[in-house]
Formats: structure tokens, sequence, C-alpha cells
């Protein structure tokens, strides 16, 4: 079977679907400087770990050049020549500098994601800065008051996309209350050979295009047997009437994606050392565009005891959801001397990312089979057909909703404003729920144990512990046919900025309208995720909005300046992006 990509050049280009979805078990090299530091071979008897810089200062240097992950060279965007960038182990307390020079053709940038500072240096062009001109140097310079497991990438165009990212580590200067005898940083990402802009070009144009997941003859077939031709039908004319699909879980896929860990594709896969007996700290970055990982270690109990960077109360799981811009810390203790495969399935299930855990570079260990991919239902779209508009889709006035007055008591419906209604936003989330305590699609009632946002608590009592003087509700909107994102049904171009005032504490409360997942990212100030224990409200930089659901968290607005806020989903930036203003 063979794979319909289109190159960066617009070639069309005929690879053997395992090759463009595993990638090459070289994987990874980049033309003109030989092996990426990523790329050292396992079978060499050497451990492929990333380039790791220490200290106070540092000098960045990013770059154009080629990069052949599926046996054909492609534009990258490397920060001092490898995928992913290096490493940056800082320290809390210190006062770190980095001089960053764009050799780019073009205006470039680093945001320093999770990291709390002053908003010129957070490095959002066009809100923090003008970004870094070709041939210019940037120093940034700020003090870290912080420690963890965060990361960097561009907020450029879509350099992400083309291998501009990277893990920091920040070491405590107390002592860490995480025993553990090593660490290793774990990168998770996704690279297309395509060009970013015809990946954007075609879901403008096709949203489904790299969905091959679709139902098919047989699927029907199958359903009409099990469920009979009355409800076969039903739900078939339902998700028409709709123009919507159940089984779409990402807009982007393994058709054009090759995952990678460690800068390491799947036919080679990452390998990290451990000695038997030893507690080995994972620190998970999920560094993707557009990927959901689900990730699990099989034979291997994972303690998370991080999120975001921030210490939480210890909890034990197979299996753990990583949300894009999201990172996990885990500590697992191996009790023998073999190897472990670090599996990480797509949410859609069409590819994987791996690694080995293994205490010798000769020793292998099986990859698992994928999950069934996942079918969407009305608990992810938040409504039901009998409710349903269906004059959302005929230019009609829509029939008024049940109002809810309190997102956090009472009300059975969802308040809309009126910039939600027109051809901007195709679906709107009737009876949204919280759920917390839920996995995600695809996670539920797997026989394994599986983390979820009730399951954080933070390792400290809360810093803020005030209520919220007041409440911003915002509404995750989109078209999906039409490939347009937005929040309240409004455009980031068309969008007032969003203000808070200096000092004050505020509830962010979110729908999510759409059937997708939305990881939400503000800027400079953590997100306070309200998980029913105020005492230990675990803190995030992140926070994932599952479709047809609702959740909310608090924010201290301690930073003032200009923040940017917005869906971490790197297609999905452009509409559903808010400027927040403290003064």
């Amino acid at each position: 079977m063979t794979s319909r990509i289109i190159s960066a050049a617009g070639q069309e280009l005929n690879l053997p679907r395992r090759r463009f979805v595993q990638g090459l078990a070289a994987g990874g090299l980049l033309t003109g400087l030989g092996l990426s530091p990523l790329s050292s071979r396992a079978e060499s008897g050497t451990v492929s770990r990333p380039q790791i810089l220490r200290g106070r200062s540092f000098d960045l240097s990013i770059g154009s050049q080629q990069a052949n992950f599926t046996g054909s060279p492609r534009p990258a965007t490397t920060v001092n020549g490898s995928i992913p960038s290096p490493v940056l182990r800082w320290r809390e307390g210190e006062r770190v500098t980095l001089r960053v020079t764009n050799n780019l053709a073009h205006d470039s940038s680093i945001h320093w994601h999770g990291i709390i500072l002053p908003t010129h240096m957070d490095g959002v062009p066009g809100i923090s800065y003008d970004g870094i001109k070709p041939g210019e140097t940037f120093t940034y310079e700020f003090d870290v008051n912080q420690n963890g497991t965060y990361w960097y990438h561009s907020h450029s165009g879509f350099q992400e996309q083309t291998g501009m990212y990277g893990a920091i580590v920040i070491d405590p200067k107390q002592s860490d209350p995480v025993a553990y005898d090593r660490d290793h940083v774990v990168v998770l990402s996704d690279w297309s050979d395509e060009n970013p802009s015809r990946i954007y070009a075609k879901l403008k144009k096709m949203s489904g295009y790299y969905n091959f997941n679709e139902r098919t003859g047989m699927d029907l077939l199958r359903d009409i047997r099990d469920k009979g031709v009355a409800q076969t039908f039903s739900e078939r004319k339902m998700w028409n009437t709709m123009r919507m699909s159940d089984r779409d879980l990402s807009d982007v896929t393994a058709y054009t994606y090759t995952y990678l860990m460690n800068g390491q594709t799947p036919a080679r896969g990452w390998a990290g050392l451990f000695k038997r007996g030893e507690k080995v700290r994972l620190r998970f970055v999920n560094g993707s565009a557009m990927t959901f990982f689900d990730v699990r270690i099989p034979g291997l109990k994972m303690t998370v005891v991080a999120a975001d960077g921030q210490n939480i109360e210890p909890v034990t799981v197979d299996e753990f959801r990583i949300a894009v811009a999201e990172t996990y810390d885990v500590v697992v203790e191996p009790k023998d001397d073999r190897a472990y495969t670090i599996f990480a399935q797509t949410i859609d299930r069409t590819g994987h990312a791996r690694g080995t855990l293994t205490p010798d570079l000769s020793l292998s260990a099986p990859v698992p089979e994928y999950d069934l991919a996942p079918i969407l239902g009305h608990g992810e779209m938040g409504m039901s057909m009998a409710t349903m508009d269906h004059s959302m889709h005929g230019g009609g006035k829509s029939k008024p909703m049940a109002m809810d007055h309190s997102m956090h008591g009472g009300g059975s419906g969802i308040a809309h404003a009126a910039t939600e209604y027109g051809p901007h936003v195709d679906m709107r989330a009737e009876n949204p729920q919280q759920q917390l305590d839920d996995p995600g699609i695809g996670l539920r009632n797997n026989g394994r144990r599986v983390l979820s946002y009730a399951d954080l608590r933070n390792l400290y009592p809360t810093p803020d512990p005030r209520e919220p003087s007041r409440e911003i509700k915002l509404h995750l909107t989109g078209n999906m046919s039409r490939y347009m994102w937005s929040i309240n049904g409004i455009k980031f171009a068309d969008a007032d900025p969003i203000r808070l005032k200096f000092g004050e504490r505020v509830r962010f409360s979110f729908v999510n309208d759409t059937m997708m997942n939305h990881p939400m990212h503000l800027h400079g100030m953590w997100s306070d995720l309200e998980t029913g224990d105020n005492k230990r409200i675990p803190r995030k930089h992140v926070v994932s909005v599952q479709p047809g659901s609702k959740i909310s968290y608090l924010v201290t607005a301690d930073a003032k300046g200009g923040w940017a806020f917005h869906c971490h989903l790197l297609y999905h930036m452009l509409g559903m992006f808010r400027k927040v203003v403290v003064s």
C-alpha cells in the first residue's frame, strides 16, 4: 500500500505506508551536519541522548537545514542544529541569559512555555515584542522563580511544526520532594514532510482531508447486524444532518505525520538506560503541533509526581493522556533486568511514538497493538438530537437555548452569546458536563488505571485561597467544515482583549462547543484548575477542554502587561486566540 504525500516542493510522493508512518530506522538525519545529537545508533552501543546545555548563560542559534525522517530530505527549523532543540537545564533562584540569533531568512522567536517572567521576555511577536529579525540577536534575561519540567518553542508562523521545540528542566534550589536515581527527558512530537502552510490550506478546503478512519460499507453492514436498520440509519442521518463525523478525532493524522520520541522515529525508537532497582524519573513533554498522545509502559506502573512542572501528590497509573503542550513527570521502578517499551499512541489510533527503557541496549521489548479507534457520541457533543438546532445549517434563525445562570451550580442549559450564531459556528453544546474524572474518549473502561484531571492534587496548599471576584465565560467555538476556530464565535482578528485588574482573582469558565479537544494555554500566569478541592488546587499552564464539556480555572492577575491566550493546536491558533491585558 502506498500513501499520497505532497512534498514541500509540491511534488507527489508515493511512499510505502509503513515507511511513512514508522519513519526510517536511521531517523532524524540532518544533512550537512551528519547525525543530530539525538540520532546516535542504539546498535552502536551508545544510548541516544539529547544535547543538554546547563548553566546561566546560553547561546542559541536558529537555523534552517534539511531533515530526513522518512527517506526524503525536507526543510526543518532547528536550534543549534538539532531536533528537538537542546534541553536547557536551569536552577531555581538563578538569573539566566539567553542570546538567541536568528539565521533564518525571515522573522523568528522563542517562547518559554510555562515560565513565569516579565511580559517583554515572553517571546510572542505582536504581543511581547517584535520578534527576532533575520541576522539579529535578541537577549532574553530573567530570574528563574520556579522548578520542574517545561519547554520552549517558536511562536512565529509554523516553525514549531518544522522542528523548533525543546525541553527545559529546572532543578529546585531546595531538596526535591521527588526521590529518583536518574531522569530522562521524553519529548513527543509530530513531523510532516509536507510544508505546514500546505497542511493548513488543505484543512481549510477540506477539514477531513487527513482522516482515513471514516465509516465504510462494511461498517454499515455490521451496524445493521448489531443495531438494526432503523437505529443504524437514524444515527447516520444525525451525523449527516450535522455535517460532522463521529470518527473526527484528529485534524491531522498519520496520513502525513511521523511521530517522534526525542527526535527518533517509531522504526528505530529512542533508548533510555536504567539499572534494576533504580527509581527513574521520566519527564514527558508533548511538543507536537496537533497530536494528543496516550502513554503507557507495559509491565510498569507509573507514579505521576508533577503536572506542567508543578509537584502534585503522587498518583499511580497505568496510562495517561498528554495534551499538546502539557508536561507530566512520572517515576517508574523497574524490578527486572529487561527492556520495557514506552508506548505513546495517538488519540485517533493512526500512529505512535515509541522508546525503550532498558538496562542493556542490546535488549528490546514488543510494541503493543493499537487500541480500537474511538467513536464520538452525543456525550462528546454536549447535545442531543432531540433538541438539536437544525437551522444552524440552513441559515434560519436559531431557537433559544436554556439559560445557565451559573456554570457552577444549577442550570440545566448553557447561555450562548449572540456572537455564537451564524455561519462561523456549526454547533453549540446544550448540556455540557464537567468531566474532571473522565480520562477522555478512547480511555474509558479500557481495563487500565488511567489518569484524569480529578486525580491532580497540589503537593502544597493553594497559594491564593481567595474566592474569585468575577467570572469570565468563554465558549470554544468553530465551524469544522470551513475550518474556522474562535472564542465566543469571534476570531482573534476581530476580538477585543480580555482585560484584568492587577492583583484580582478571576475565574475563567470554558464551554467546549466543538467536537475537538482544545488545550488552552494562558501565558504569564498560572491556571489553577478547579477540581473541587480548594485547599490543594493543581496549578497548570495548559488545561485541555474535552468535547462537549465545561471546565474552569482560577487566575491571579499578578503579572502586568500583555499576554497571549490561545488553543495550543497550531492550526487552531489563528482564530482561537485572545490577548489578555493586566493593568
